[in-house]
């Protein structure tokens, strides 16, 4: 395990690509965000793979950050009225969000597997 894990690609390039984190070239997605079975390059099985919620927050906190310090700059700078606010921002923050999504589900699979991260549970001694 410990050559493999010396021969494995980034799974930040891996992850963000959206390929498998074992060998880098088939694809980890079967739809949007649908995770494939298994890596139809080498065979390695995704049940592993449960990114949960994490991304999704991690997105929203980034994108929210990002879309409402730009609203706020537009607001002070400009004052334009609501319905443009809405009309703008409303569309680039779901945007952003949907455009990040992805790679980010992908980079966490990615990081699960080059950690070795599963499931938690008590230790039983």
């Amino acid at each position: 395990m410990a050559d493999e894990k010396q021969t494995l690609p980034s799974p930040y390039s891996t992850g963000l690509a959206g390929r498998c984190p074992r060998c880098g070239e088939g694809r980890l997605f079967e739809g949007f965000l649908k995770i494939r079975p298994r890596c139809s390059a080498c065979g390695l099985d995704f049940s592993f793979a449960d990114s949960a919620d994490g991304p999704a927050v991690f997105i929203m906190l980034i994108a929210g950050f990002a879309v409402l310090g730009a609203a706020l700059y537009v607001e002070i700078a400009y004052e334009p009225p609501i319905w443009l606010h809405l009309a703008i921002w409303l569309p680039l923050s779901i945007i952003v969000c949907l455009a990040m999504l992805r790679p980010m589900k992908g980079l966490a699979v990615a990081l699960q597997y080059a950690n070795g991260a599963g499931e938690g549970g008590l230790d039983k001694r």
